[in-house]
């Protein structure tokens, strides 16, 4: 590698807006976020799922189809 060309590279910290600190290194320093992975829906769990079954429903009787445990 050349010399004088790359950034430093430190440690610093990521901070969440629930709370969470992650310690780890980059050329930033002191990173702040809106959303981590303690946080996030899709890690927890805690996801809402959106109710299609009425819009496929919909679809289908517009269509005239039928569901296929009705054929």
């Amino acid at each position: 590698m050349k010399e004088g060309i790359h950034p430093d590279y430190k440690p610093t910290t990521i901070k969440c807006a629930c709370g969470n600190v992650i310690e780890t290194r980059s050329t930033k320093q002191d990173i702040r976020v809106e959303i981590c992975s303690k946080c996030h829906p899709f890690f927890t769990g805690k996801q809402k799922l959106v109710d299609s079954g009425g819009r496929v429903d919909k679809f289908n009787k517009k269509f005239g189809l039928k569901k296929e445990t009705e054929k």
